[in-house]
C-alpha cells in the first residue's frame, strides 16, 4: 500500500537558514503552491529590529494574528490540490514570542494563542533546516536586506537554541531535521534532489538528514 501523499509540507529554521527560498524551490520541484510568511506586512518589525524590548509584543501579535488567518483560510479552501508547501509553522510562533516578551506579555499573549489553534492545520511533513551562525549570518548577508542583514551572532545564537529545544518536543507533524551547513538544495538542484529522497522516507517520527560532503 503506498503512503498518502505529502498535501501540506512546512520548511522551518532561524532566520537566515534559507527557509522560504527552500519552500519556494520545493513547491516548483513538487507541482504545488508556496504559502510564505509576509513579513514585510508587518508594520512592527522594523521597531523590533532597532528595540527589540519595546516591539516585541506588537510585533508577536501582528504574526500571530496573520498566521492564524492565512492558515484558517487554507483549512477552508481547496488549495491543498495541488499541494502546498509553506515557511512557517504556526506551532513555532509560541518559540519567538518565549524568547522576546516579558511573562505578562507572554501570558495575554498565550490566551490569544489557545483561541486560534483549533482552526489551524497540522503539516504532513516539517522540514526542519539546521545550520551554525557563522552560516546564518554568511547567508543573511548574502540573500537579506535591511536591519534583518544586520542581526548579531548572540540574538542568533539564543534563536537556533530555542529551535533545538522546540523541535525536541515538537510531535505534532513527522519531521525531517536537516543539517544544511554543507548543502543548499534552494540554490543547488542536486542537493534538492536529494533532500526529496529523503522526504520520502519521512512519513512518521522523526527523521536526520545529515549528508556527507564527499558525496555532495
Amino acid at each position: 500500500m503506498s503512503e498518502p501523499a505529502l498535501e501540506y509540507v512546512v520548511v522551518e529554521g532561524p532566520i537566515g537558514v534559507g527557509k522560504s527560498r527552500l519552500a519556494e524551490r520545493l513547491a516548483e520541484r513538487l507541482g504545488g503552491e508556496t504559502l510564505l510568511e509576509r513579513s514585510h506586512e508587518n508594520p512592527f518589525l522594523e521597531r523590533f529590529y532597532r528595540n527589540p524590548r519595546e516591539g516585541a509584543f506588537p510585533t508577536q501579535l501582528f504574526f500571530l494574528m496573520q498566521r492564524a488567518e492565512v492558515l484558517g483560510r487554507l483549512r477552508q479552501s481547496d488549495l491543498f490540490v495541488p499541494r502546498v508547501v509553506g515557511d512557517f509553522l504556526f506551532a513555532k510562533d509560541r518559540l519567538f514570542a518565549e524568547l522576546n516578551l516579558d511573562a505578562n506579555e507572554f501570558d495575554l499573549y498565550e490566551k490569544v494563542w489557545q483561541t486560534l489553534v483549533p482552526s489551524v492545520p497540522v503539516p504532513d511533513l516539517v522540514i526542519y533546516l539546521q545550520a551554525p551562525v557563522e552560516v546564518l549570518q554568511a547567508r543573511l548577508r548574502r540573500y537579506a536586506s535591511g536591519a534583518e542583514a544586520r542581526l548579531d551572532a548572540d540574538y542568533l545564537e539564543r534563536l537556533a537554541g530555542a529551535y533545538v529545544d522546540f523541535f525536541h518536543h515538537y510531535s505534532e507533524s513527522p519531521v525531517l531535521i536537516v543539517n544544511s551547513a554543507a548543502i543548499d538544495p534552494a540554490d543547488d538542484p542536486a542537493h534538492l534532489d536529494l533532500l526529496v529522497e529523503e522526504m520520502a522516507r519521512a512519513r512518521t517520527g522523526r527523521h536526520y538528514f545529515n549528508p556527507d560532503k564527499s558525496v555532495l
